[in-house]
């Protein structure tokens, strides 16, 4: 597979940085497709010598990557209570592999895409246009794509815990005071900031890169057994007839759309109420 393949991931590569632009319309929804593209993706950076740096940004403006899709989720069957999910090694291969990886964000990030970023090295936001969510347990389920695991190391167990059982959105600026994201930056200057950063790091010797990222990774501890914890209970989850229920009400009521994504959170509540 080459890079001109992919049908919702674009590349260019500038000096040691690949720019990879996610377009996935209408709402870069984080379907089988997508999923696999982005883990083809992952295995063709590693092995690419031209690249030190990968940058991540969205085609659309008002999405970075929805969530994962709901109804895939609904049809998941494929358990290994011993290994981490196939998602879980998608975006760990990320966290892990000897590229610096950064997403710039412009729109919503909520669920697996939320999760996807907490993979990558670095996060930026812009101020005005970026939202973070986990949304998973207003829909009876968990942040099962390795959000329970990294979003602690981040921000600590108090601070997880409202984000991960609040389901609310974060803006730019409240998610750069809790640990969520690196820094929140005005819309009108994250393209230059990144553009800059990811160009500087690119210039440093390859092997320096390397070894220290190897030596951060290291001191998160032991990532693999909480991986497939949280994989086992979030296939307990599914199987829970009070989420199977939200799922369904979410998808009937218009979940996945554009309108509806605008204003997730605020509609998560009503999922607990009869059609």
């Amino acid at each position: 597979m080459t890079y001109s393949d992919f049908s919702s991931l674009k590349f260019i590569f500038d000096e040691g940085v690949a720019w990879v632009t996610i377009d996935h319309p209408p709402i870069n929804l984080f379907d089988i497709d997508l999923m696999k593209q982005v883990s083809q993706a992952g295995r063709l950076l590693e092995e690419d010598d031209r690249v030190r740096v990968i940058v991540f940004q969205s085609a659309n403006p008002e999405f970075f990557i929805a969530h994962a899709d709901v109804e895939m989720i609904r049809r998941i069957s494929d358990f290994e209570p011993s290994s981490p999910s196939g998602f879980q090694r998608v975006v760990e291969r990320y966290r892990t592999m000897e590229k610096i990886s950064i997403g710039k964000i412009e729109g919503c990030a909520r669920g697996g895409g939320s999760e996807f970023l907490l993979s990558l090295d670095m996060r930026f936001g812009a101020i005005g246009k970026m939202l973070l969510s986990q949304p998973e347990v207003g829909l009876g389920i968990l942040p099962g794509g390795s959000g329970t695991v990294r979003l602690p190391r981040l921000m600590g167990r108090s601070r997880a815990l409202e984000v991960t059982l609040g389901c609310e959105d974060f803006d730019a600026e409240l998610a750069e005071r809790y640990g969520w994201i690196n820094r929140a930056l005005p819309a009108d200057e994250i393209n230059f900031f990144v553009d800059q950063l990811a160009r500087r790091i690119a210039n440093f010797p390859r092997d320096a890169l390397i070894q220290a990222k190897r030596s951060v990774v290291a001191n998160e501890g032991e990532v693999t057994s909480s991986l497939v914890f949280e994989n086992q209970l979030f296939h307990k989850t599914l199987q829970d007839e009070e989420a199977k229920i939200r799922m369904g009400r979410f998808l009937k009521r218009g979940g996945q759309t554009v309108v509806y994504e605008k204003t997730l959170a605020a509609r998560l509540e009503d999922l607990g109420e009869e059609d």
